[in-house]
């Protein structure tokens, strides 16, 4: 289906859905090294009014990626509630953007929604939002998730507590995780990226941080970043896994550069559960995810980064994760050039995974030969807490020693805290009041040398 639209003497056309979709996206360096970004602003301004005016429904009959060759579209058809869907299965997607903005419309409304909106939906209004649009309405929904402690409920922020080293290090990973837990972080996971991807490796990763959670009785849970191949592997071997990883993306093509299926991602999450470690619940995956990833594979069939970004959520929600982050600025400036192109994608991440009924947290972060700096990242962290985010990464000194990337720091949470009155999930509040590192009002207590945990070190 062809679409036209003309502003001023200028006719403008475009081929189809994918097309469209396209051109209507806010420029980003990414869909411009794909060939496929509007040329002009006005190109953009008309692909926008031709999406405003598509019916809702139009998204459901002309799938981007094609049904039969693409696992992620027939996730996505397959699944799709025309239950849920049925109270917007009217409107267009203005009148869609409308109803989101709307005060009567409230996170209640939205998560009943959730399972008849596509990702390609969810992408196609935020096209049409500016950001404190997205802010608006992500801050609605709360999707909560559990393992052993409860995250994204109201008024709470949650940090994942990133102690890379260069060289898997257990002296230095033990001292990051030390001094996090002394910030207050880590309620979100206690997550490490190994610079080894040897199963002894990871498996010496995860003893040692079950050891300090056992030890202290940390209401927590511990993951070590490696493939979902591995984790099978460890949890087969008796290894103290509390999550299996996986990065994801938006098409069949994608995922199987990353080594992935759809039925793989199942076995893990069935391994994980078998072992049950969770004590208050069971969300036992945790994916990660960032624009770009498909068109750095060869693997985005013409579809613009956003777009497929907002599909490889739908992969997400289909094995009820504890945890999904996207990691915004990782990829690059080939991307996302700059400061304004990560935080507008910062939170149109945010806002569709949310819609789609993800619990997203977001790697505030860029590349050191990006056109970008921390007070960039600044501005995405205290828009993303505005907007109601389930979690950040804390990072010692915001500096990922292993990784090589900028991202936010222990600070930056406490920042985010005082400004906006968060708190961490509860049960890790109760914990570091209980150990004396917070006062009952959250914030932290003075730094005693002779403290438990600094003992430990």
């Amino acid at each position: 289906m062809a679409f036209h639209q003309t502003a001023g003497a200028q006719r403008y056309a475009f081929a189809d859905l994918r097309e469209l979709m396209a051109k209507a996206t806010p420029l980003r360096s990414g869909d411009a090294l794909a060939g496929i970004a509007a040329t002009t602003a006005q190109e953009n301004i008309a692909a926008k009014l031709v999406l405003a005016d598509l019916p809702l429904k139009a998204l459901l009959a002309e799938p981007l990626v094609p049904y039969e060759i693409d696992e992620v579209t027939r996730l996505i058809c397959d699944s799709h509630d025309a239950q849920a869907f049925a109270p917007i299965a009217a409107m267009t997607v203005g009148e869609f953007r409308e109803f989101l903005l709307a005060e009567t419309t409230t996170g209640e409304t939205l998560q009943r929604l959730s399972p008849g909106i596509t990702p390609e939906m969810a992408a196609a209004v935020s096209k049409i939002m500016r950001n404190q649009d997205l802010i608006a309405v992500a801050r609605k929904i709360r999707v909560v998730t559990r393992f052993r402690n409860t995250l994204g409920l109201p008024g709470t922020l949650s940090v994942r507590l990133q102690p890379n080293h260069p060289t898997d290090d257990p002296a230095g990973i033990t001292a990051s995780i030390l001094d996090g837990l002394m910030y207050g972080c880590g309620d979100a996971v206690i997550g490490i990226n190994p610079a080894s991807d040897s199963l002894a490796a990871i498996s010496d990763l995860l003893r040692l941080t079950d050891g300090i959670i056992r030890r202290f009785d940390i209401p927590t849970q511990s993951c070590v970043l490696g493939h979902v191949t591995s984790s099978i592997e460890l949890i087969e071997r008796g290894a103290p896994l509390d999550l299996v990883f996986q990065s994801i993306a938006g098409t069949q093509a994608a995922n199987a550069s990353f080594g992935v299926t759809l039925a793989l991602l199942k076995e893990g999450r069935e391994a994980a559960l078998s072992l049950k470690r969770g004590t208050v619940g069971d969300n036992v995956m945790y994916f990660e995810t960032g624009q770009g990833a498909a068109l750095s594979a060869g693997a985005h069939h013409g579809v613009d980064q956003q777009t497929l970004e907002a599909r490889a959520y739908a992969v997400a929600r289909a094995f009820d994760p504890l945890l999904v982050n996207t990691v915004v600025g990782f990829i690059g400036p080939e991307y996302l050039y700059d400061g304004k192109e990560i935080i507008r994608a910062g939170l149109e991440d945010h806002f569709c995974g949310k819609l789609l009924g993800a619990p997203m947290g977001c790697d505030v972060c860029y590349t050191n030969h990006a056109e970008a700096d921390q007070d960039d990242m600044d501005s995405l962290l205290t828009l993303l807490a505005a907007a109601g985010i389930n979690f950040i990464m804390g990072v010692p000194g915001a500096d990922d020693i292993m990784l090589n990337y900028q991202s936010t720091s222990f600070h930056d949470a406490l920042y985010v805290r005082e400004v906006f009155g968060l708190k961490r999930a509860p049960e890790f509040e109760a914990w570091l009041e209980g150990l004396r590192i917070t006062g009952p009002d959250g914030r932290l207590a003075p730094r005693n040398a002779a403290h438990p945990l600094l003992a430990a070190v």
